[in-house]
């Protein structure tokens, strides 16, 4: 091998935005297309939102306007407004602001003086505007770089104005997704109750903070007891027991949603354990403990230490809350509030009882079917008959490297041969389906075990005990577009939404889009993804070229996948309602067999309406 030179010239040192836009992952996490909630354009919506939401919880202004408008986005608060002198400066110069004087912002989202100047070094439009006491400040960005400033006058209320417009450099071909946008303002409205955040005209307001978003999260027909709700100056939490499988958990650090969870989740969890156990006097198993659990909670503290810049995990257990360690604190909190509820709510406590109970015969009814199930699988030698894995999982790579793992759920031969030639072997994963899985709509979650197809399915994800260990984040079930296809598809999603709703909850369930043409002359090639995409590409060859529909995914060869699973790959998430119950959902698509359903399935090759997948 050849001598590679190596001398001074090699040396190079960037600027801030020169880094930021180099690499962009160490500031954001990964890019992505917007198909993911954790995707960088909605990390650079929530920097700018989060530095409007320490105003308010600084006590300056109670009204955000958000705006997004195709690719622009807006943000208006009615705060204090940056000083006019250090505008550029705050969005510009990088460890520059306001959060390291803990004088003016105690427990604020973020302390290291990075997140707008992510957001300006990333965007091909940037422009922020600043207005202190009858005095504004302009300032309009490209990529960074400053391009005017302005100074006047204004009768405009004090506060802080951003717009900018994410670079389609940086984000390949993305788009904001408004569930997306939904859910995270309505993260901030829960967490800062008495707020008023309008977006695109709409107002998202909360009055009982994690008890509205525990509300709106579970069905009341489901719920076992009242939700229990308790709030201070730091820490807020609330829970609640229904009818669904796993656990489901929702965690805040200073205004922040935590993903991925860390000390404070766990130290929750064990909390609850804890409490509960001394209560009843009985040594409960913590899974039936937290089976069917909804729970909530928020902490603020100065200095958090999360695991990246993203902020979705809350780090070492050793971070200290006002001189107590963070799990002291937490299960100091929990177990004085829930013990003293539980012995003044004797009904509540009695159906608490019950719902540990019999989640408690689930669990032993199901330990021999598990045994055997588990047994099987390993005869069934699950990575050499069923999934082709992909390389990230044989390294010694941290679990935060896996989150741009995919598995794809196929269907057929042709299509699974298709994918595996093509895909990326050290992220892509592909999982090859026998037929059309079980309709299971209304079974026990014994049917898991003693279906092969979904036990190896359960293996394969790594979901047995939850979602902590999911071996992939996206969960790409890849089907022909057409009825069969579709009816693979609601087979799929029922199995997800009836035994492992989080899955689809935390937005890991995606669906391939792959193209129903190809038109093509000897130059040039459109792959399109529907009827108006067609005319428009046979209009752009002027009417000569070579037409092709793809009636499946065993049709389209390998090389052309490697299109369509790569850089350029378009996943639709799937998204529950809301405003319907998953067992609502699911009786209608998958229960009594009903004209009106067939109609609807057959007319719509997309699940609509209450089962979104937003196209």
């Amino acid at each position: 091998m050849a001598d590679v030179k190596y001398d001074e010239g090699n040396i190079r040192s960037l600027d801030w935005k020169e880094h930021m836009r180099l690499r962009p992952g160490m500031y954001i996490g990964k890019t992505g297309d917007g198909s993911s909630q954790d995707d960088g354009i909605y990390i650079l919506v929530k920097e700018v939102i989060d530095n409007s939401i320490d105003e308010f919880v600084m006590g300056n202004g109670r009204k955000i306007e958000i705006e997004v408008k195709e690719k622009i986005v807006t943000v208006r608060d009615y705060g204090r407004g940056i000083p006019l002198g250090k505008v550029v400066d705050c969005v510009s110069k990088i460890n520059t602001g306001g959060k390291y004087d803990s004088k003016a912002f105690k427990k604020s989202v973020g302390l290291n003086g990075v997140g707008t100047k992510a957001v300006n070094a990333l965007s091909s439009h940037f422009k922020v505007k600043s207005v202190r006491e009858g005095k504004m400040k302009i300032a309009c960005f490209e990529a960074g770089v400053l391009i005017s400033e302005e100074d006047g006058n204004t009768d405009e209320d004090n506060g802080t104005f951003i717009e900018f417009i994410p670079d389609d450099q940086i984000f390949k071909n993305y788009r904001f997704i408004p569930e997306y946008l939904d859910n995270l303002i309505w993260n901030y409205a829960y967490l800062n109750a008495g707020l008023s955040l309008w977006y695109n005209g709409t107002r998202f307001y909360s009055k009982n903070g994690l008890a509205d978003l525990l509300d709106r999260k579970t069905d009341e027909n489901s719920r076992r007891y009242p939700i229990i709700h308790f709030k201070s100056e730091d820490i807020e939490f609330g829970l609640v027991h229904d009818n669904h499988y796993g656990e489901d958990y929702y965690s805040f650090v200073n205004g922040q949603y935590t993903v991925q969870g860390g000390t404070h989740q766990q130290a929750f969890r064990e909390a609850l354990v804890k409490t509960v156990r001394e209560f009843y006097n009985k040594n409960f198993d913590p899974q039936d403990v937290r089976a069917s659990i909804v729970a909530a909670i928020s902490i603020r503290m100065q200095e958090p230490v999360f695991e990246s810049q993203t902020k979705t995990k809350l780090g070492s257990s050793h971070v200290e809350k006002d001189g107590q360690s963070v799990k002291a604190f937490i299960n100091d909190y929990v177990k004085k509030n829930l013990d003293n509820f539980l012995h003044k709510n004797t009904l509540a406590a009695e159906l608490l009882l019950k719902r540990i109970q019999q989640s408690e015969r689930e669990r032993k009814d199901m330990a021999g079917v598990k045994k055997i199930a588990n047994q099987r699988a390993k005869k069934a030698n699950l990575h050499n008959k069923k999934l082709r894995d992909c390389r990230v999982h044989f390294s010694d790579k941290k679990k935060e490297q896996h989150l741009d793992t995919t598995i794809f759920i196929t269907e057929g031969d042709s299509a699974s041969g298709s994918i595996t030639k093509a895909r990326d072997v050290l992220t892509q994963a592909v999982f090859s389906l026998r037929g059309k899985p079980l309709n299971c709509f209304g079974l026990k979650k014994k049917i898991v075990y003693e279906n092969e197809e979904f036990n190896l399915l359960q293996h394969a994800l790594n979901i047995e005990e939850g979602l902590e260990d999911l071996r992939y984040n996206n969960v790409v079930v890849a089907t022909d577009a057409d009825v069969d296809g579709m009816h693979i598809r609601l087979l799929l999603l029922t199995f997800f939404l009836q035994f492992f709703p989080d899955l689809v909850k935390d937005g890991h369930v995606k669906i391939l889009e792959t193209p129903l043409f190809r038109v093509r002359d000897k130059k040039q090639t459109f792959y399109c993804y529907s009827e108006e995409e067609k005319q428009k590409a046979i209009l752009k060859l002027r009417g000569k070229a070579e037409i092709t529909r793809f009636k499946g995914l065993g049709e389209i060869s390998p090389n052309e996948f490697e299109d369509f699973i790569g850089e350029s790959m378009k996943l639709t998430p799937v998204m529950t309602s809301p405003e319907k119950s998953i067992d609502d959902i699911l009786s209608y698509y998958m229960g009594k067999n009903t004209p009106d359903r067939q109609k609807h399935i057959i007319e719509n090759l997309r699940l609509e309406e209450e089962l979104e997948v937003d196209a």
